[in-house]
């Protein structure tokens, strides 16, 4: 018996076959529970990890614009509602499309001696750090309690929001975790364009900041328009409706590119593997 199949034995023989849905789901939580445990059990501070990155981040970019530089248009008061509103989302984003590059090779032993679907792996990692943006809102409600932010009916479009950025790091994790297998730079050439994304997207500002001719290149980005559905909780000016409909098709582009990447090249992963 190898490594792999004595530390997930209730996975392997739980998920018998692909064909069916409901053990797929049972698949899923338990792996995404698992991966939650590893992580936090491994740290004394535990869940306060996946909370400080942003908050810190937070912390840096509201002394920068408000006490260092006088920010303009860039964003709206109280700003650090502003930027948590998207910091948070971005934290699930960058993670899960980052882990998804490590899918298949971090966990190789045990995706040869399962026969779980090989798309789980990469949905078990967008699940979990899904799990970590939910449990951070209660640390966004403080600092919503804390400034009086006032909150607005937007709120019920969350779970749109939510939903939008699971299907889109689902999409780009199936994109990435197999081509990964056979350009290992891609992994880090992944981390090169989400550090450029992460300023080429609304997250330290709102796309009513950039100029009329940017507008239409905002929403090309998926991000422009999930951001505006969260932040617009807070800050009803920054849903932008067009914006929100060309993250759903864009968002659809990329699941079904995802889709028949993943499926095309599942094999070859097996045997590189």
């Amino acid at each position: 018996m190898t490594d792999a199949q004595t530390q997930t034995p209730t996975v392997a023989t739980t998920v018998p076959s692909r064909g069916s849905a409901r053990r797929y789901r049972q698949a899923l939580w338990l792996l995404t529970v698992r991966d939650l445990r590893v992580r936090y059990s491994t740290s004394a501070l535990g869940y306060f990890w996946s909370i400080l990155d942003p908050l810190v981040m937070s912390a840096i970019y509201w002394f920068v614009f408000t006490q260092v530089f006088h920010r303009g248009k860039v964003g709206e008061e109280p700003y650090i509602v502003f930027l948590l509103t998207a910091l948070l989302p971005w934290m699930w984003f960058t993670g899960g499309v980052s882990d998804s590059t490590r899918a298949f090779i971090k966990e190789a032993k045990l995706i040869r001696s399962t026969t779980i679907p090989r798309s789980i792996w990469v949905a078990r990692i967008d699940a979990s750090k899904g799990i970590e943006f939910l449990l951070s809102i209660p640390v966004l409600a403080v600092f919503v309690i804390a400034t009086g932010a006032h909150l607005h009916w937007q709120v019920v479009l969350w779970p749109l929001a939510i939903v939008l950025q699971a299907t889109l790091v689902y999409g780009l994790g199936l994109i990435v975790a197999p081509l990964v297998v056979f350009f290992r730079d891609l992994e880090r050439a992944v981390k090169l364009v989400l550090r450029f994304l992460f300023y080429a997207s609304p997250v330290i500002y709102g796309t009513q900041a950039l100029p009329d001719a940017l507008h239409d290149i905002a929403a090309v980005n998926p991000l422009s328009g999930i951001f505006g559905i969260y932040r617009s909780a807070f800050f009803p000016g920054q849903l932008d409706w067009k914006e929100v409909l060309a993250s759903v098709v864009i968002t659809g582009i990329v699941l079904v590119i995802g889709l028949v990447v993943f499926r095309r090249s599942e094999h070859r992963v097996l045997k590189e593997l």
